[in-house]
């Protein structure tokens, strides 16, 4: 029995997807491209802001592709219908575009604000599925978004219509984004914190272990006189230099380990010369934190946790995985 409903799911949510990709074919197949471009170009041109606004699930899809647009380099804002004429309506002037988004064309919410946008000389643009409404013989454009019918098996739960505005939406942000050479370090600094923020933002020299914190030592050291700060420091690895603050080696835990098997209790006695790996990864300072983690991850039998922070021959600081980690970059 079970194995019969199971069956039975099955073919429901692929007769589901199947129907929900015609409807989507038939927006993308009669999507009239010379209206589209025009819309494109008057968002392109506006020297204001874009002010979105619907009701119901079209005021959901308006305030997404908003913020879509505002995160990808175009002034836009969503306001509610009912907030227009509850002294919203104050921030609106002739240099924007507002946007209606209405399935029917029909909402009366946003045919009420239509007089009083008029007034402010404001240019109305209406996204609907029904190219004779009262919405599209009002605005000053119109773009008709092609629905053959909602997924709804009553073809009336917004279901594809939303799915129309959400498409043409991120159609419109990307397409301005690159028109206005929106790059990637302007849309870096528009996310600066979260998952995507850190992977554009993030450098080594945020994360480097600096100053005081810096564990390192000479050459001309015993192990004996390295062992305080290889302890204290706590960061596995003391970094070895000269003078002039120039690398001339790394010296681990692990590199302990392995002289203490091979010398026995005499290797305190050593000098760092003597004990020390004279190559090391080093990373630069100014390197993106995800570029980081590919050169510590490049031998995929053995991860370095720890590289050198060198800046024009001289050591500033040490990167740890552990930090990487941390600050939230995946390692994967």
């Amino acid at each position: 029995m079970t194995d019969i409903k199971t069956q039975g799911d099955l073919q429901l949510l692929s007769s589901l997807i199947a129907t929900s990709k015609t409807y989507i074919n038939y927006f993308f197949d009669n999507l009239d491209l010379t209206e589209c471009q025009k819309i494109i170009s008057l968002c392109i041109n506006c020297q204001g802001l874009l002010i979105f606004t619907g009701v119901g699930k079209s005021g959901y899809i308006a305030e997404k592709v908003a913020a879509t647009l505002t995160s990808t380099g175009t002034k836009a804002l969503y306001i509610p219908p009912s907030n227009f004429l509850h002294g919203d309506i104050g921030i609106v002037s002739g240099e924007d575009l507002v946007i209606f988004l209405s399935k029917s064309g029909e909402s009366d919410e946003l045919l009420d604000l239509v007089p009083f946008l008029e007034r402010r000389l404001v240019p109305l643009i209406t996204w609907t599925s029904c190219a004779h409404s009262r919405l599209a013989k009002k605005s000053t454009h119109t773009l008709l978004l092609p629905l053959q019918q909602e997924l709804c098996p009553f073809n009336l739960v917004p279901t594809t219509s939303s799915e129309l505005q959400l498409l043409f939406g991120d159609i419109l942000a990307i397409a301005l984004m690159q028109q206005k050479q929106f790059a990637l370090d302007h849309y870096a600094q528009n996310h600066p914190l979260g998952a995507i923020g850190k992977k554009l933002l993030l450098r080594v020299r945020d994360l480097m272990i600096q100053g005081d914190a810096l564990p390192l030592c000479y050459a001309t050291q015993t192990l004996s006189e390295v062992l305080v700060e290889l302890t204290q420091k706590q960061c596995g690895i003391v970094l070895v230099i000269d003078h002039d603050m120039r690398l001339e080696g790394v010296f681990t835990d692990g590199d302990l380990r392995r002289a203490l098997q091979h010398l026995g209790t005499d290797v305190i006695k050593h000098s760092m010369r003597d004990l020390m790996t004279k190559s090391a990864i080093v990373v630069n300072p100014d390197l993106l934190a995800v570029d980081a983690i590919k050169i510590l991850q490049q031998d995929h039998s053995r991860w370095v946790m720890t590289a050198p922070v060198v800046y024009e021959e001289s050591v500033v600081g040490l990167l740890r995985l552990h930090d990487i980690v941390h600050a939230g970059l995946s390692l994967s």
